[in-house]
């Protein structure tokens, strides 16, 4: 009889371990635990990220962690990177068909965490519904955001279009290559540490973009292809505003038989007055949303900074034009590569952009 009990009190002893060993968790978007930043939408059981740079941060305790997403548009890509190690993260790409992606397997046993970061551009909404963690699995309360924030306005550089082209291959413009987590943005974010806010679309301009829309009537969007879904300003403050926009409108003034400039400005190009008065009109547009930040407007590493380019000028001018001393303006040497910049031009522009950041402004 005690050798029967003995057995039967071992098998059950066993098979709680094993439970215990082997639970799994689901974790609903909503949960308090994970940390976003960016302009998400984020429901109990589901959140749509939009912009590059968009992400969600959970710790957790597991040996694994699945993610179960599906994207609307075009797909979409992400890093999911472990306990900081960008340099080992997995990119994937999320498309219409919902499925589980393993972001994670076989890690030790212990605390981790897991960093989500939308790296391709806003023309998809990527929709999470859930995290699975493998292992004896738990969560834990995340750490507090930094105090600092710093938000960008930007084009196909901001967002990251061609930064992970590999070498000799043509700039296509193919949604896994774009990535920015290497942008000049996102490293300047993380060099100050700061919480990062992204809005930027490759091809997008102030005056004519590739395509119908302009900044100045998406920038104030959460889902930037619906005119109806406005965000609210008041959920993020930065403290530093860097606008990286005028490349297109370089570009595609000068391009009178592109279907944009015909539906924008007719058969005449604009004028330097009209030029200069639009920028000003979005640097303002900006300034009356954060009446205290510091705003840079800057301009490159394209060849819109090339030496014989007006438009650093036109900036220069719609600045001084705002009369205040908290706008400021820095302007990044043209590349003069073929494609958009890669990880090191990236890396330069950061290197400048943090260097006039650290001589200019105290935050």
């Amino acid at each position: 009889m005690n050798t029967l009990l003995k057995h039967s009190l071992s098998s059950f002893l066993l098979a709680v371990l094993s439970l215990t060993c082997f639970a799994q968790l689901s974790v609903k978007p909503g949960n308090k635990n994970i940390s976003y930043m960016g302009r998400i939408k984020v429901n109990e059981d589901s959140v749509s990220f939009y912009w590059p740079g968009s992400s969600a941060t959970l710790n957790f305790t597991g040996t694994g962690i699945i993610a179960d997403m599906k994207s609307l548009g075009e797909e979409g890509f992400f890093y999911a990177i472990i306990d900081g190690d960008a340099s080992n993260a997995l990119k994937f790409g999320s498309n219409s068909s919902r499925q589980d992606f393993t972001l994670a397997k076989g890690l030790p046993q212990g605390k981790h965490t897991l960093e989500l970061f939308k790296v391709s551009n806003n023309t998809s909404e990527n929709i999470l519904y859930g995290l699975e963690i493998e292992g004896n699995a738990s969560i834990s309360e995340p750490e507090k955001l930094p105090k600092r924030k710093i938000e960008f306005y930007g084009n196909s550089i901001t967002a990251g279009h061609g930064v992970d082209v590999p070498a000799g291959m043509d700039d296509s413009g193919l949604a896994k290559y774009f990535n920015n987590y290497y942008t000049y943005a996102a490293l300047t974010a993380r060099h100050f540490n700061a919480q990062y806010s992204c809005i930027a679309r490759s091809g997008i301009g102030i005056m004519l973009s590739w395509f119908p829309e302009i900044m100045p009537e998406i920038y104030d969007r959460l889902d930037p292809a619906d005119p109806r879904s406005k965000w609210d300003f008041n959920q993020y403050t930065p403290d530093i505003v860097v606008i990286n926009l005028f490349q297109n409108d370089y570009w595609l003034s000068n391009m009178p038989e592109h279907p944009q400039f015909k539906a924008r400005f007719g058969t005449k190009k604009p004028t330097e007055d009209f030029i200069i008065q639009s920028y000003q009109s979005f640097v303002a547009s900006i300034r009356k949303k954060y009446p205290k930040a510091h705003i840079i407007c800057a301009l490159g590493n394209m060849n819109a900074t090339e030496q014989i380019s007006k438009w650093p000028g036109y900036i220069k001018q719609a600045v001084s034009n705002l009369h205040d001393n908290k706008i400021h303006t820095i302007f990044f040497p043209y590349k003069n590569t073929p494609g958009h910049p890669k990880k090191n031009e990236q890396q330069a522009m950061a290197n400048d952009l943090i260097g006039f950041i650290e001589k200019t402004i105290k935050w």
